[in-house]
């Protein structure tokens, strides 16, 4: 059996799946900006929502686009194009993905920015080792050096803003616990892809998402109706940017690249959100979070997909 990672690669629309997966990466890696300033201010007083109640926002103002959007890519689509509604896989996609935005939204709050990014970025570590242990599917050596550098950038990039403090331990479980579920959506979101088209997989995951989150939020939190200019704004800017373009895009990239590799890039999120800190929070970059960037795109570099003369 061929390795994921060194799966021919399909000689047209990679450029372009690879460019639309980094598109996406940067898309959700200003998600934790929006997120603060949706469920508090810069000094941490609450202001608007509830954090589940942003993570339902997040996913359901934009579905009347995202359904749009599905309507659009199915009509210019070819009469044999696949298009099963809500599949088995569709509708994991939404509920690990509900997970996901569950823990997510509660470690941006219960923990620093920093530490979040950090353990969120661990989704790779998670799908490598579902589809090598679970899965029985051969991984090929370059993937697994290619997520030892990931993992190794992400660390300089974010390490020195790390904060190992016992009152933030539940947090950053919340983050590691983000990372599982976010891994477990790039497995399923990839399957669901073989079956539908990129828009039926974003919004049929999005509408189940937004089910769950709806519940949740109703449940534990106070706030669920945004009052002010600043959490309406937050809240469509998270729904429009992060969710219909960081996740839209990310379902176009996983109908073309394997899932495996797709998660590596997602690493770029964490480049994206230094580079944010930097532009909007005023946050400086250091000699080591470069070196850290850097080794996030040679370990991404190291895992591309081979064609097949070119696998081991």
């Amino acid at each position: 059996m061929p390795s994921l990672s060194a799966t021919a690669r399909p000689e047209t629309g990679f450029a372009s799946a690879f460019a639309a997966l980094c598109l996406g990466a940067v898309a959700m890696g200003i998600s934790p900006i929006f997120v603060r300033f949706a469920s508090a201010d810069m000094a941490g007083t609450p202001a608007d929502v509830g954090p589940f109640a942003s993570a339902f926002w997040r996913v359901s103002l934009c579905l009347p686009l995202l359904y749009a959007w599905m309507r659009i890519e199915e009509k210019r689509a070819t009469a044999d194009a696949p298009k099963i509604p809500f599949s088995k896989a569709s509708i994991v996609a939404g509920i690990v993905f509900a997970g996901d935005l569950f823990f997510w939204h509660l470690a941006i709050l219960k923990t620093t920015v920093a530490n979040a990014t950090f353990f969120a970025t661990m989704a790779p570590l998670f799908v490598v080792l579902v589809v090598w242990l679970v899965l029985r599917q051969r991984v090929s050596r370059g993937t697994f050096l290619g997520l030892a550098l990931c993992l190794l950038g992400g660390a300089a990039l974010i390490g020195q803003s790390l904060q190992a403090n016992p009152g933030r331990i539940l947090g950053d479980l919340y983050g590691v616990a983000t990372a599982f579920f976010f891994g477990m959506y790039f497995l399923a979101a990839s399957r669901a892809r073989k079956t539908a088209g990129a828009a039926r997989v974003t919004f049929e995951a999005g509408l189940i998402t937004s089910a769950i989150l709806l519940v949740v939020a109703l449940l534990f939190d106070t706030r669920v109706i945004p009052q002010t200019g600043q959490g309406i704004a937050a809240l469509l800017a998270m729904s429009y940017v992060s969710h219909a373009g960081g996740q839209g895009l990310l379902s176009i990239a996983l109908g073309r690249l394997p899932a495996v590799f797709s998660s590596l890039v997602i690493f770029l999120e964490a480049i994206a959100a230094a580079l944010f800190g930097w532009a909007i929070l005023g946050e400086a970059l250091t000699p080591v979070q470069s070196l850290g960037g850097a080794l996030i795109l040679f370990g991404i570099w190291v895992a591309r997909p081979r064609t097949e003369t070119g696998a081991g």
